[in-house]
């Protein structure tokens, strides 16, 4: 996973220029620019939360992508050690996503939540998602073929939209700043004025030599649309890139068809 990558996609969707961000949560534009390239270590909790409230997204959302314990998760396991016994059970039985996510709806119904989260919940990656707009085992010589299939499904949610022109869009977008986010996930993106968020998803049957933060080859193409910017906008970006850090592409890799990439993307989202 490759978290500098992502804090420079989010911050350039963001209009934020380099200097600007460094400004703002009180470090050099130097040193951000190391962070961004991968070769100074993560942020601290505290850099990543300040970094967060600029961008307007949730810093449980950030600690996720970079790896870290949310310090609100820290702070209950401090308070509350025997939570941490029960995390261990849970690991030791190494419960599925859909088993968690069956955890998490007894928790909801035996002990609901008094008062609002300080994070908002990010929308699931599948509810953007249909059987028609996924790809599997797609075979290309490079990375703008898959674009252009990206492009085509996307153009077939949006009536009126040329899929040649949306493709022209992704490249753009793609010169601009990469959207790779490591781990093998690619996650370009474009804007159409007015659309509603729609996804496509595209798996590759062999990987892809690019330039990619960490190195690793490209076998995932998550390519999304939205006729919104702003905080909405960021926070899926950054859940895809949650979604790159926690195994996507190597989960959607044996994937046959698209019923299987989409069972298998609500079983990862469970674990949110």
């Amino acid at each position: 996973m490759h978290l500098g990558a992502t804090l420079r996609l989010l911050r350039v969707d963001a209009g934020l220029s380099l200097r600007d961000l460094a400004r703002r949560i009180g470090v050099s534009s130097a040193y951000l620019s190391r962070v961004e390239h991968g070769v100074d270590a993560p942020p601290t909790q505290e850099r990543l939360t300040a970094i967060a409230r600029e961008l307007d997204v949730p810093p449980a959302l950030l600690m996720d992508v970079a790896n870290r314990v949310s310090p609100y998760v820290a702070g209950y396991l401090e308070d509350v050690p025997a939570a941490g016994t029960l995390l261990l059970d849970i690991a030791r039985r190494k419960l599925t996503g859909a088993q968690l996510a069956r955890v998490r709806a007894f928790l909801d119904a035996e002990f609901p939540l008094r008062e609002a989260r300080g994070d908002e919940p990010v929308p699931a990656l599948g509810l953007l998602l249909n059987p028609e707009r996924v790809v599997v085992q797609l075979s290309c010589g490079d990375y703008e073929d898959a674009l252009d299939v990206a492009a085509g499904r996307l153009a077939s949610a949006l009536p009126g939209l040329d899929a040649a022109a949306l493709a022209q869009g992704l490249r753009q977008r793609e010169g601009e700043t990469p959207s790779q986010v490591g781990s093998g996930v690619a996650v370009p993106h474009a804007f159409v004025s007015g659309a509603a968020p729609v996804a496509a998803l595209v798996t590759l049957a062999r990987p892809l030599k690019t330039d990619a933060p960490d190195g690793q080859p490209l076998r995932l193409v998550v390519a999304l649309v939205d006729g919104h910017r702003g905080r909405a906008r960021l926070m899926r970006l950054a859940h895809v890139a949650r979604l790159a850090g926690r195994g996507l592409a190597d989960r959607l890799q044996g994937a046959e068809d698209a019923r299987q990439v989409l069972e298998t993307l609500e079983e990862l989202e469970a674990l949110r």
